[in-house]
């Protein structure tokens, strides 16, 4: 059997949460192989809103095993936070939960750090959620992080206090207000929580599991054009949100890599800083966020909005090795007379390209559209028979333009509102 992959084709927030609860049934293993509370998977079923920042989205399907790759960071707090609200639901999270020794523990000063450095960027800053996802991935680069298996071992609150020493060495001549006696209570107990759960040498589970014909789904966060060493960086995410990130995420060779979903949004969305070509300073970006309830399910920050860029798209479709796309909220879309479309960029010397330019944050770069006329109509029940024919010329100039086909159309948030084209 094959590992498929799904992930985020944008800046994230493209709807991952929603494919992945949608999928399950068809895979016995759903694994998460990077980021970690940063992330926001939003799902939506039986009237109810769900919100994922560490656990797999496969969790609210009863058969399927979820695993926490080595290649997430794990915050004890958050995670012992996020099983009480879904023990409320009587899901068997303890039985069908498994958590990687190797993953990296996100430590109450990580966060500290988090601030101190967003804090110190001024008007540079990155646009952190300051949950401590960079402060804990330079710790495991620089090889004295803490790991989800270290909290087995007898003296780990003397490895605890020596890496928080560390980090109060760097915090020093910083004003930060904080209780560190609570914070560290909170955090001891939510490790002794941790304990209770499935740790396991993730690399060797799954691998066992595809030797015995077990389907599994990669679980991406963030988005490709976050990546550590693709995106728009210094505004990126500390992890590699690619394909090759599953490969190291989880332990799993290349050559088991079959399926590589791609999910984008209709249009395109950025929260944080950085570079967004086709963003909207104008009405039409307004009633966007407005209309697509663009608001970050981690921060609850407003979401920047813009038309879709076919240039980002293709690049991260090439870096990808994308097989199948997945278009999300193509209902928001409905209330545009107009839509338009990307499909080159205008540097600052008159130049028309495809590619994204080395220098995105710092390049002037002018949008260059082509319109098309909408649907204008909801698309609450539509079926794919039924589909408007502006909605399905738009989906046809996609595919023509991005060489590859798009089988899943979101028309609303709840799993139910999903069309799976023929």
């Amino acid at each position: 059997m094959k590992v498929d992959v799904l992930l985020g084709l944008q800046w994230g927030d493209e709807g991952k949460g929603k494919i992945v609860d949608v999928l399950a049934p068809k895979y016995d293993v759903v694994a998460r192989f990077q980021g970690g509370p940063n992330a926001g998977h939003t799902l939506e079923f039986d009237g109810i809103k769900h919100v994922l920042h560490q656990i797999p989205s496969g969790i609210f399907r009863a058969k399927t095993k979820n695993v926490i790759g080595n290649g997430v960071v794990l915050d004890p707090i958050v995670f012992k936070t996020e099983i009480g609200k879904l023990e409320k639901f009587n899901l068997e999270v303890r039985s069908n939960l498994y958590i990687s020794k190797k993953a990296t523990l996100i430590i109450p000063t990580h966060r500290l750090l988090d601030q101190a450095q967003e804090a110190a960027k001024g008007i540079n800053k990155i646009g952190s959620t300051l949950k401590g996802i960079g402060p804990s991935y330079q710790d495991k680069i620089g090889r004295q992080g803490l790991r989800v298996g270290d909290v087995l071992s007898p003296n780990f609150k003397e490895k605890f206090k020596k890496l928080v020493d560390l980090h109060f060495d760097i915090l020093k001549n910083v004003e930060l207000t904080y209780n560190w006696p609570e914070l560290e209570a909170q955090f001891l107990d939510a490790v002794d929580f941790l304990k209770q759960f499935k740790l396991i040498d993730s690399e060797y589970f799954l691998n066992q599991e595809l030797k015995s014909g077990a389907t599994i789904l990669a679980e991406g966060a963030q988005g490709s054009l976050l990546d550590i060493d693709f995106g728009s960086y210094p505004f990126v995410t500390s992890s590699s949100t690619v394909t090759a990130g599953a490969c190291t995420g989880l332990g799993v060779a290349p050559s088991h890599i079959g399926e590589v979903y791609g999910i984008f949004k209709a249009y395109s969305t950025r929260v944080g800083s950085g570079p967004f070509p086709t963003e909207l300073f104008d009405e039409e970006g307004e009633r966007m966020r407005k209309e697509g309830n663009e608001f970050g399910s981690t921060t609850g920050r407003p979401r920047r909005c813009g038309w879709i860029d076919l240039p980002a798209l293709k690049y991260s479709i090439m870096i990808n090795g994308v097989t199948q796309l997945l278009m999300m909220k193509a209902d928001v879309l409905s209330i545009f007379q107009t839509i338009k479309i990307c499909t080159k960029y205008q540097l600052i010397d008159g130049t028309l390209t495809e590619f994204l330019p080395y220098e995105l944050v710092n390049e002037k770069i002018i949008p260059i559209y082509t319109e098309m006329k909408g649907w204008q109509i909801p698309l609450t029940g539509i079926k794919e028979e039924n589909m408007p024919v502006e909605l399905s010329d738009y989906i046809s100039f996609l595919e023509r333009e991005l060489q590859v086909p798009i089988t899943i159309v979101s028309t609303g948030p709840d799993r139910t509102q999903t069309i799976i084209r023929k």
